[in-house]
């Protein structure tokens, strides 16, 4: 009996985001965090944020900026995800992280999350890994703490206001900032 060959899953690259990427990354950031495509995954902000989660000059802004980078993340020559990565000091900022949707829940999180503290260790020898999160995601804070961050309970404002970053469904959003020690 010939049993049926298994195929392996396709590698995951990672690379620099380009300016050639920005419309891309946009929609990919979009599709999980906002409106209805967004709840096909668990990352979804849809039900305390409406409006856009960025733009192409936020992103662009990320990828020209000195010091900052989104590193894009390929299965088959295609971006299923992506994160930015800023310099600061003996840290290095974590945010816009996205993963497609229907992609969520498979562990590619872990993955490229690893990907991302030992890339900004490697390049910038940083001790830390910083990120805000919404305080009330307390299921994304948790997903987070289980990778080894931990909250500190400093908390900055929304803003609330700035469309930019979207339109508040609820008055009680703020960020925590999270921590991790990369050694």
């Amino acid at each position: 009996m010939d049993s049926a060959p298994t195929q392996k899953p396709a590698r995951l690259t990672f690379r620099d985001g380009t300016e050639d990427d920005v419309p891309e990354l946009v929609a990919l950031i979009e599709s999980a965090y906002r409106g209805d495509s967004s709840r096909v995954g668990w990352t979804t902000e849809a039900d305390i944020l409406d409006g856009p989660r960025t733009d192409p000059e936020g992103v662009a802004a990320v990828i020209s900026k000195t010091g900052s980078r989104i590193l894009v993340v390929e299965r088959d020559g295609s971006p299923i995800a992506c994160c930015q990565l800023e310099h600061r000091g003996d840290a290095a900022h974590f945010g816009l992280f996205a993963v497609r949707p229907e992609l969520q829940g498979a562990g590619l999180g872990r993955q490229i999350i690893a990907e991302a503290e030992r890339s900004a260790r490697e390049a910038w020898g940083v001790r830390e890994m910083h990120m805000t999160v919404i305080s009330v995601r307390e299921d994304l804070i948790a997903w987070y703490e289980r990778r080894g961050y931990r909250r500190t309970g400093k908390m900055t404002p929304f803003p609330y206001g700035n469309e930019r970053v979207g339109l508040p469904k609820r008055d009680d959003l703020q960020f925590e900032l999270l921590v991790k020690d990369l050694g």
